[in-house]
């Protein structure tokens, strides 16, 4: 795996003293030498060469098994050279209600071949059947279908490359609202940068199909305290479809 570039660690550090901004941190000690180091100039950065075989992406897929047929084949980007599986997506293609959007595979993910079977995979189901749906009733699939090396968040090249594939896939299965599951998910939907923290919650729109913005499972593992504010989100969800939660068991 390529080292990560001298742009890209701005770019991480804008993303993450945003993040501690929008979470009321007001102030932080950075260490004299880290200053200093940012102070360089960068090295002029050498590209990165990766043989990969192009593969066409047609525009009118009649199926979702013609789709999964064509990823399973892809080798348009780097992520390719590492996967065991593709993860095409699941669920219910006939006009369900929802169809989540998740960011990528991981491990078990990659394993498997379908989405939302690791520990994320969990705490989402639990998310949905709160809701009062099963997997089988809503339809489930990643911006990017190939799981990226470490779990890291896909590069914007890959998730260009691959985006085709969600497109269609949301074209033949017409769902009645999207959810985005975490930044990433949103920005592939929108096509332009996302803050979820201030995002989430407000009600956005792909191709005529409302979109809700809301924290990707995996981010609520990492901190529990925003399950109430995701959980907020999906309310909101089941209100656009006039929906209320089933009762707590």
């Amino acid at each position: 795996m390529a080292e990560t570039t001298y742009q890209g660690l701005i770019e991480d550090l804008e993303k993450y003293l945003e993040y501690q901004r929008d979470e009321g941190v007001q102030r932080l000690e950075v260490d004299r030498a880290v200053l200093e180091e940012l102070a360089k100039e960068p090295e002029a950065e050498k590209p990165e060469t990766v043989t990969v075989e192009a593969t066409p992406i047609p525009a009118d897929f009649k199926s979702l098994e013609e789709i999964a047929a064509h990823i399973a084949t892809c080798r348009n980007c780097p992520l390719c050279q590492e996967r065991n599986s593709t993860v095409p997506g699941e669920g219910c293609a006939d006009s369900p209600e929802i169809m989540f959007v998740g960011e990528g595979p991981g491990a078990e993910e990659d394993a498997q071949g379908r989405p939302f079977v690791g520990k994320a995979g969990r705490l989402f189901g639990k998310m949905i059947e709160a809701m009062g749906y099963q997997r089988s009733e809503v339809y489930i699939a990643n911006v990017v279908k190939c799981r990226p090396p470490d779990n890291r968040k896909p590069k914007r090249e890959e998730m260009v490359l691959c985006l085709p594939y969600l497109r269609q896939q949301i074209r033949l299965i017409q769902p009645k609202i999207l959810v985005g599951l975490g930044g990433t998910a949103v920005e592939g939907l929108l096509g332009k940068p996302v803050r979820i923290t201030r995002m989430r919650g407000v009600w956005q729109e792909y191709e005529g199909i409302k979109l809700m913005p809301t924290f990707h499972p995996a981010y609520l593992l990492r901190d529990p305290t925003k399950k109430k504010d995701a959980w907020a989100d999906l309310q909101l969800v089941l209100g656009e479809l006039g929906r209320e939660p089933p009762p707590r068991k």
